[in-house]
């Protein structure tokens, strides 16, 4: 299993898998106006309930299946009618099929399903990804966006390209003043630059200020990973990564290798997001080498 997941996240999915599912407990929190956030392993998900369904945002890993129903319903006696993907990876879309079969549409933009039609190269760590069965994929994609009228919510979903991969999408629920981020948020630590899918750390940072951009001082956010944040959580990782981006444009400048840059630890003062994810030279060996080549092309970045 990739560290795409937190290490807590890869235990409880192997329990799963081995048939432990009633050892998972995928917890909702009320963010008013009918949405929830589900934590649990995996990618958290957004839903929202009301007269016209369940709406559900990301759906884990398939051994997870069960509990999300079960927590599901707890909340409602509706079906879940409609899922949005935030972007392809497993921990988002591997209940795609199981959900798929009990009647929900799926729904992403066009790359997340061509991502899991022909999935790329790990860039975690340069496995081969095997194709999704095809229930697995989503029947209705969009490029730019798409707004769904459903539960008193205005739910408007905005592609952002080049981000942590090229098919994120955020989705916003405007009455609700709630922002569901995909994996172009983590907190506390380093994000994964999927490079191999489109990813880009610019993108990162460019797709968290259109975010910040339309909403307001008392939005709620929803992470990919991690509890639920407020702005200043939003805008401390967006500090972050523009730091990062910084020394990673003056890296680059100066012709400064991947393995020279690893061993330099430019990273060292925000040692602390290496601790629970990806390490400051795996951030590296992703983010850097894009930089590199665009300041130095032709050069030989992964030199």
């Amino acid at each position: 299993m990739l560290r795409h997941v937190l290490t807590a996240t890869a235990g409880l999915c192997v329990a799963a898998a081995a048939g432990a599912q009633d050892e998972v407990t995928i917890s909702p929190i009320d963010l008013g106006g009918g949405v929830f956030m589900l934590e649990g392993p995996g990618g958290n998900i957004g839903v929202s309930i009301g007269d016209d369904g369940v709406f559900m945002i990301d759906d884990k890993f398939a051994p997870l299946t069960p509990a999300i129903e079960a927590a599901v319903g707890d909340l409602t006696d509706g079906d879940v009618r409609f899922i949005l993907n935030t972007h392809y990876h497993g921990d988002h879309t591997g209940g795609n099929d199981a959900w798929a079969g009990k009647g929900a549409a799926i729904f992403a933009h066009d790359n997340v399903r061509a991502r899991l039609v022909d999935p790329p190269i790990s860039s975690f760590n340069g496995s081969t990804q095997e194709p999704r069965d095809p229930a697995a994929w989503p029947v209705v994609t969009f490029g730019e966006g798409i707004t769904f009228h459903l539960n008193g919510q205005t739910v408007r979903v905005i592609h952002h390209p080049a981000a942590h991969t090229d098919g994120d999408a955020i989705v916003h629920f405007v009455e609700a003043d709630v922002v569901h981020m995909g994996d172009i948020f983590f907190v506390g630590f380093f994000p994964y630059v999927d490079g191999n899918a489109g990813g880009t750390l610019d993108g990162h940072i460019a797709a968290q200020q259109a975010v910040l951009a339309m909403t307001g001082p008392d939005t709620t956010f929803i992470p990919g990973h991690g509890p639920v944040s407020k702005r200043e959580d939003l805008e401390a990782f967006m500090a972050v990564l523009q730091d990062i981006q910084s020394i990673f444009q003056g890296l680059a400048a100066d012709g400064v290798s991947v393995d020279d840059a690893v061993a330099a630890r430019p990273l060292e003062k925000h040692a602390a997001y290496g601790e629970t994810f990806l390490s400051e030279e795996q951030m590296i060996r992703l983010a850097y080498p894009a930089y590199l080549a665009a300041a130095n092309p032709g050069d030989g970045a992964d030199e």
